[in-house]
Formats: structure tokens, C-alpha cells, sequence
């Protein structure tokens, strides 16, 4: 990907045009950290840049953002710029495009993020911002409560950052953060949800739960049952501890899987009808949060008589043609108490005894109803 990147910068290059790759690819490429993200810089406009790239989309007029496709590759290229009048602070209302690459750097959000590469595969750095990657300290370029008042996403960035490449965060950028928390209450929570998802799926996620804290962070992303986090490698083992269903943006499956996984903590992760009605994967998830070991969960999984409908060897037609009944509510409830006495061991999965099973089920079934009808009619 990052030959193609040059070929790119040599592309504008031989248009008489400045091209630079900047921010994180270059960071991490620093710190031999594999990154497929590559941000291109350039003093070409985005009407340039369509007329040397044909199949360039421009997918953000305002700021200048085009995507260009190349050997199956995708890059962002943003013209050099400077922005002004920022609107609920995290929006420019306005900006200038600019042919000068220092001045497009200044408006960054973080020194690591200023280190640029040029056409040949060389490092540039304008601003002198190299150390701040060796020392592994994460600074805002101007002041930091000027940059989070510009910004109030970079308050989690910072804290993202400072998780998944264990920097620490500079005093300066601290007291800014504790004295700036509140304009996180505007910030969308969908951005907001998008960075934690981030520091919770990182393996350093204990530093950044210590870090929200030491940061009075908890009352304002709305983390109050951050304490109940013990370990979990997944991210919506988090997500269901944290119960905010109602606060941040989840999917319906992320809502469902959540849903399953409280309800395999509250029923036993280790236990066949759980692991047959919930599913593997939140059982293991629940294991992992309530510190059921998961050899220990799939060795109960490994054990069950049936996973699923399918597997057992009787199908709707055999009860229909065994019993004479047609279809209806009734074998609904047969498969309910066939499943349940499956996996309770009280009947073998064999056609014969599941068979005779049914039999005996469906005669209670009918006196049940029967006694029922008696009843409401004596009633």
C-alpha cells in the first residue's frame, strides 16, 4: 500500500504539485506499527486534483477532501488549509485553502500527527514534533484548552492515543482535559461511542479506565458502572456491563447480543440449555465477565446432546404422521418440551425414543387442555 501512496505523490508530483503523506500512517510507520490508513496532503484544489485523477470523488467540498481509487487502493487527499470561526466546537465555519504545508499542519490536532513522508519515502518534520513520538507523550500543537475549545473530539483522541499506543499524556494536556470535560456534553454520541469503542477494545483498556477516572471523565460519557469492568476481550462484554443501551447508538444486533449476554450471566454460561437458546458466542462473553474459564465453557458445548433444531433426528412431519394430529400451536409446544428433555438428558436423541416421547408429551398436552376446557365450562 505504501508504494502505491508514493506513486500517488509522484503522480501530483510530475503535475507540478507538492503531495505529502501525513498523520498516522507516518506516526505509526515511526513506531513499526502496521497501518493500512494512509492521509495524503497537497497544495492541488479538489478540481485539480479531479482532472489528474479521473475517478477522484470529492467527499467533502468544505473541507476539501477527495478519494482517489489506485491498484485497488484507497487515499484520502485533503488540500492544505487553514480553518476559522469553528461551530459547536468541533466544526470550521470557514476555511482557506493555503499553499503553504507548515500552515496546514498547524491546524492538526496533535504534535505525533504533524511528521509527514515525502515522494521518496523520506520523513519531514516541519514543526520538530519527532521527539514527541520517541518520548511517547501525546501534546496538542497550539494551547491544549484552546485546541479542545476548537475541537471537543480531541479530548477522547487524546485519550484514545494515549491507550492504544500507551503514550502518556503531557501535565498541560491534563489540566485541560479536567477543565474542558464539559463540552463533551455536545459532542455527538455517536462520535463519542466511536472513540471509546477504540480504548475499550484496546488490551491497555485498564489505562484508559484509569485515565477516565483521573480525569473526572465517568459522570460525563456517562460510565457510572465503569467499576464492574474486570477483563473482557471483547468489546461488547463492555458494552453490556456498562448497561447504556439507552445513551449511546448500538445496532439492533449489538442490542440483541447484549441482551443474550446478560441473560447467559443471569442463567449460567456453562449449562446446555443456556449455550442451546443463547448461542456460543454470548456464553463466552459472559464467561469472560462473570470469569467462567472458556475451556470450561466449551468443553460443556462439546458435551451437548443437540446445538440447534436440526440436529434432532425427528422432523414436523414424522410427529404429524406418529401422533395424527395436523399442524398448529400444539407442536410448537411438542418442540419445546422435546428440546428442553433433550438437553436435559431426560430422553436420548434416537427417532424411536424421541417418538414415543412425543407420544406421551402430546396425550398430558391434550388432558392438560382438556381439564382446562372442563373447566371454563363448569365455570
Amino acid at each position: 500500500m505504501l508504494d502505491t501512496a508514493l506513486k500517488v505523490l509522484n503522480i501530483l508530483f510530475d503535475n507540478s504539485y507538492e503531495a505529502y503523506i501525513v498523520g498516522g500512517f507516518v506516526r505509526d510507520y515511526l513506531m513499526n506499527i502496521e497501518s493500512n490508513d494512509i492521509d495524503i496532503t497537497t497544495n492541488a484544489t479538489p478540481k485539480e486534483l479531479i482532472k489528474i485523477f479521473p475517478n477522484a470523488n470529492i467527499d467533502n467540498a468544505l473541507y476539501g477532501t477527495v478519494s482517489i481509487y489506485l491498484n485497488g487502493f484507497r487515499f484520502e487527499i485533503t488540500t492544505y488549509r487553514n480553518e476559522e470561526n469553528y461551530l459547536d466546537n468541533r466544526h470550521p465555519l470557514k476555511i482557506r485553502y493555503v499553499n503553504d504545508l507548515k500552515i496546514d499542519l498547524k491546524r492538526r490536532d496533535f504534535t505525533i500527527n504533524t511528521i509527514c513522508m515525502d515522494r521518496f519515502g523520506g520523513i519531514v518534520d516541519l514543526l520538530g514534533y519527532k521527539n514527541d513520538i520517541e518520548n511517547r507523550v501525546i501534546k496538542t500543537i497550539i494551547d491544549p484548552l484552546e485546541s479542545f475549545k476548537i475541537d471537543s473530539l480531541r479530548i477522547l483522541r487524546a485519550l484514545r492515543f494515549a491507550v492504544t499506543l500507551d503514550f502518556e499524556l503531557s501535565s498541560e494536556v491534563k489540566e485541560a482535559i479536567r477543565q474542558s470535560k464539559f463540552l463533551l456534553n455536545d459532542l455527538s454520541v455517536n462520535r463519542k461511542k466511536q472513540e471509546l469503542d477504540k480504548i475499550f477494545s484496546s488490551p491497555n483498556i485498564n489505562k484508559g479506565i484509569t485515565l477516565m477516572k483521573d480525569l473526572d471523565l465517568i459522570k460525563v460519557l456517562h460510565l457510572e458502572k465503569i467499576n464492574k469492568i474486570k477483563s473482557c476481550s471483547q468489546v461488547i462484554g463492555i458494552w453490556t456491563v456498562l448497561e447504556v443501551d439507552n445513551i449511546y447508538p448500538f445496532t439492533r444486533n449489538e442490542l440483541k447480543l447484549m441482551k443474550d449476554i446478560r441473560t447467559a450471566i443471569s442463567n449460567s454460561p456453562i449449562s446446555f440449555i443456556t449455550l442451546y437458546y443463547y448461542d456460543l458466542y454470548p456464553c463466552l462473553v459472559a464467561g469472560e465477565i462473570i470469569g467462567v474459564e472458556k475451556a470450561k465453557i466449551m468443553n460443556v458445548y462439546n458435551k451437548m446432546p443437540i446445538h440447534k433444531k436440526s440436529d434432532i433426528l425427528i422432523n414436523t412431519y414424522d410427529l404429524i404422521n406418529y401422533l395424527h394430529i395436523e399442524d398448529g400451536p400444539i407442536l410448537s409446544k411438542l418442540w419445546d418440551c422435546i428440546e428442553k428433555a433433550i438437553l436435559n438428558l431426560k430422553v436420548v436423541n434416537e427417532k424411536e425414543q424421541l417418538l414415543l416421547f412425543a407420544k406421551d408429551i402430546y396425550t398430558k398436552l391434550n388432558l392438560v387442555e382438556e381439564d382446562s376446557n372442563e373447566t371454563k365450562t363448569t365455570g
